[in-house]
């Protein structure tokens, strides 16, 4: 099963090229499922839902209920932002998780859960946005353990683990990262640990998702870091959902074109039913 967690920025920059090249580097990696981050809504019109009809998949969305903040970045009060899972298989059950953050910084980050009717077992899918300022890892912790309750109270009675993906704004060894785990720190639930995946990963390879290499990140100055992840809990029976290889993807222009400011990550996990 190939998992796919990506920021798609939103409509910051040159966004009619970029979704192009969103769909062309989509389509190359052939996933499954695809958490979704900075989705764009606007005139009857929702980006997660093109791209999930040009591909041949099915699509969860939950929009932000706070937008209003973004909209004055970009001058225009039409347009939505939120999340959304792209899916080879039926959605069966969804929800949405706002995630807590002081009200003058609120922007309107979100949880999206999308149960996935997958052969042979569902799949507990989630995919999460958390708040960006880089002094702002104490909200972020409060998000990470808003989202950890979110999955202990969707994941249910499934063999497959549960998969969370997203753009969570955070180090690696951040207090957020460790807390959401469980396993380098207390959990945010007792008893429940979510692995980062990228802990399968060759050491060697390329793992910066907010790369300077990116022209869109350059201009901030901001140091390459990993802030992209997908988390799994511990593998069910015979292996079920155990990572089996990891790696960054998305991380160069399609056709001329950056798709997006952040690269994406890719995980494929073990599916007997493949």
């Amino acid at each position: 099963m190939r998992i796919v967690t990506w920021n798609l920025w939103w409509r910051f920059g040159p966004w009619q090229t970029r979704q192009k090249a969103i769909l062309n580097a989509l389509r190359e990696l052939r996933p499954d499922v695809v958490g979704l981050q900075e989705v764009w809504a606007a005139d009857g019109e929702n980006l997660a839902e093109w791209l999930a009809a040009e591909l041949g998949l099915h699509c969860a969305y939950g929009a932000s209920t706070a937008p209003e903040r973004w909209q004055r970045r970009i001058g225009d009060p039409t347009v939505g932002i939120g999340n959304a899972v792209l899916s080879r298989w039926p959605v069966v059950d969804q929800d949405v998780l706002p995630l807590p953050a002081p009200a003058d910084t609120d922007d309107g980050r979100l949880a999206l859960y999308a149960r996935l009717a997958a052969p042979g077992h569902e799949v507990p899918f989630f995919t999460a946005h958390f708040t960006s300022a880089p002094d702002a890892s104490a909200v972020r912790c409060g998000q990470a353990a808003a989202l950890a309750g979110f999955v202990a109270r969707h994941r249910g009675d499934t063999s497959f683990p549960p998969v969370v993906t997203g753009d969570l704004n955070a180090w690696p060894d951040s207090d957020e990262v460790r807390l959401l785990g469980g396993y380098k720190t207390a959990p945010a639930v007792p008893g429940q640990v979510l692995l980062d995946a990228w802990e399968y990963a060759d050491p060697a390879a390329p793992c910066v998702t907010w790369d300077a290499a990116n022209p869109y990140v350059a201009r901030t100055w901001e140091p390459g870091v990993r802030i992209d992840y997908i988390h799994v809990g511990p593998p069910g029976p015979d292996g079920l959902g155990h990572v089996q290889d990891v790696r960054r993807a998305c991380d160069g222009p399609v056709d001329g074109i950056w798709p997006s400011d952040h690269a994406a990550v890719v995980a494929d996990l073990a599916d007997t039913a493949r």
